[in-house]
């Protein structure tokens, strides 16, 4: 094979098969068939004449060779990102799209204002809001910027913690009317919890209070953040959800001061090319500066 007949496409299926272990999954992250993805991962083992991926029951299995190579193949994948995203600043300037990704509660409580208010500032830019609880891949254009409870390892993206959320337990007033008010912790295990369904959080806070967790009752299980506080307004039991977003109905009461809970820092991400992206480089100093001030301004 020679280099002028490589087609380089190929490289992204490989990527996200190497990302996800089965072609169903890859094929739907990058928006194709499971069939086409397949044809292209076998025409790309042609063309480099390596078998990538073993096919067992359980999905795909990179070889040594696949794993040799994907450093290299992430690298291409980063450079034709950088190469795109370096065209679109330097084509629109101020104005255009930003992709913004962030977690259910933070996209649809904490941001609707600050968006507001930004339309007012930055009035050339459209905001396409990435609503999901998983963290959206920067490096393959998912995103421009990203709110996240967890701190993104990529090198090659610039990470800054610019606010914390805490989390407290409540419960909707209709609720602890007809099932009384939790005076300590202990007091959880005598009450209709609301929590979430994969996620042991609840679970394990309550086993380090010393409540059996087999003795926990719930009112509800969900991972969708958003229903476990509309569960909470509709007085299934008591939650555990960020006081930003608790203080938004004040017939939700907050519980359980002393109960301690962690705390999540919020960090903004972004890639290094918003030096070129004078649109990107506005959101992300927008964002920096006003979701600190919303947040504090919702803990006054």
């Amino acid at each position: 094979m020679n280099n002028a007949s490589f087609d380089w496409s190929l490289v992204r299926a490989f990527l996200a098969a190497m990302d996800h272990g089965s072609l169903l999954a890859a094929a739907r992250d990058i928006g194709t068939s499971q069939p086409t993805l397949g044809r292209h991962i076998v025409q790309l083992e042609r063309q480099l004449a390596v078998v990538l991926f073993e096919r067992t029951g359980r999905g795909l299995v990179p070889t040594e060779q696949a794993l040799r190579l994907a450093e290299t193949a992430r690298a291409m994948e980063g450079s034709a990102d950088r190469l795109w995203r370096l065209a679109q600043g330097a084509e629109e300037g101020g104005r255009g799209a930003v992709r913004l990704s962030a977690s259910q509660p933070v996209a649809c409580v904490l941001l609707p204002p600050l968006l507001a208010r930004m339309r007012e500032v930055l009035p050339q830019v459209t905001v396409e809001l990435v609503v999901s609880n998983a963290v959206s891949n920067l490096l393959r254009r998912e995103a421009d910027i990203a709110l996240r409870m967890v701190r993104p390892q990529q090198a090659s993206l610039i990470t800054r913690r610019i606010a914390q959320v805490t989390i407290g337990a409540c419960a909707h007033r209709d609720y602890l009317h007809r099932s009384g008010t939790p005076q300590r912790p202990e007091d959880l295990g005598a009450h209709l919890l609301v929590g979430g369904d994969e996620e042991n959080d609840v679970r394990d806070h309550a086993a380090a209070l010393g409540i059996p967790p087999d003795t926990l009752r719930f009112g509800l299980r969900s991972d969708d953040l958003m229903a476990q506080w509309a569960a909470v307004r509709a007085g299934l039991g008591v939650g555990f959800i960020s006081e930003y977003v608790m203080r938004t109905d004040p017939k939700v009461q907050p519980l359980l001061p002393t109960l301690k809970l962690p705390h999540f820092p919020i960090w903004l991400t972004v890639h290094r090319e918003i030096r070129t992206s004078p649109r990107i480089r506005a959101v992300y100093d927008f964002l920096a500066e006003q979701v600190p001030v919303a947040l504090s301004a919702q803990g006054s």
